[in-house]
């Protein structure tokens, strides 16, 4: 759990709950791309926003200002994290696998997958391994903020479907100085800022269902819902056609976003709006 400078009133909230003898629980997040950039005194833009979401989000990282020493911190918080929050608090016997469960789910994140990809993948390194003990694990992962699970909605029907679901990670910081190595593109780094963009604001998250096809998300709070499609550029004609196209089969009347990286504003096309990444915060308060 990380606190940032917006949600102060939020733990005042909690800690006075629980000076009168009733416990109220929040979820805090490291800063918001808005917070991150009032702390700086910087302006929302492409910039920013790039800077954002590449290096991190954990207030004290500001105060390092080299890489071996914001590695050194990144590294000390998830040992803690997984020691302290995890490994202890559940007697954890195999902490090697907990530990290795994390990468996979950072390596994977904006992509399906379920427990039994991990099951097999393990079984495939010739680790022993069981469904309950990992699905045990990533449960243990998730209560600790390290990861957040997105399920699948199905739009047509309204509800909810078991199996696969995606990972997103609690802070681009993880992946920027930990594991860095893997095949990371700016699309799965923006996908991942947008996740916790939306969770920050206080929407339930899914990934959007289709027959044949996925909207990267939706997203619900109280009576409003969001859907939005995640894209680097839509500068090339068939990307274009492609991220609009996804929301063709949807009839209802909700907002409809695609979001990227491109300093150009696109004109909306048929009701849907093009949003520039560095914008959204704005949208959603």
């Amino acid at each position: 759990m990380y606190i940032t400078g917006s949600n102060s009133e939020l733990l005042a909230g909690e800690l006075a709950s629980l000076l009168s003898g009733r416990y109220v629980s929040f979820e805090i997040y490291p800063f918001s791309y808005r917070e991150y950039c009032h702390f700086h005194a910087y302006e929302q833009n492409r910039g920013s926003f790039l800077e954002y979401f590449q290096s991190g989000a954990l207030p004290d990282l500001f105060q390092l200002k080299d890489v071996d020493s914001r590695r050194l911190y990144m590294a000390a918080v998830k040992d803690t994290i997984l020691l302290r929050d995890i490994i202890f608090r559940y007697s954890i016997k195999d902490a090697r696998l907990l530990e290795d469960i994390f990468p996979y789910l950072v390596n994977t994140v904006s992509n399906l997958t379920s427990v039994s990809n991990l099951v097999n993948y393990f079984g495939s390194k010739n680790r022993r391994v069981n469904y309950e003990t990992i699905s045990h694990y990533i449960h243990y992962l998730e209560t600790a903020f390290l990861v957040h699970r997105s399920v699948r909605y199905q739009i047509k029907g309204k509800e909810i479907l078991s199996g696969t679901c995606k990972f997103y990670i609690n802070d681009l910081s993880f992946r920027n100085y930990l594991y860095s190595g893997y095949g990371y593109d700016l699309g799965f780094l923006l996908e991942n800022a947008v996740y916790l963009q939306l969770k920050v604001e206080g929407y339930q998250v899914y990934t959007g269902a289709l027959r044949n096809g996925e909207i990267d998300f939706v997203a619900v709070k109280g009576d409003h819902i969001l859907y939005l499609q995640i894209a680097v550029t839509v500068m090339d004609q068939q990307v274009y056609d492609k991220e609009f196209g996804a929301f063709k089969t949807i009839d209802d009347n909700y907002e409809k976003f695609v979001v990227t990286l491109d300093e150009i504003r696109f004109p909306s096309f048929k009701g849907i709006k093009h949003l520039r990444a560095w914008e959204l915060s704005e949208i959603l308060k």
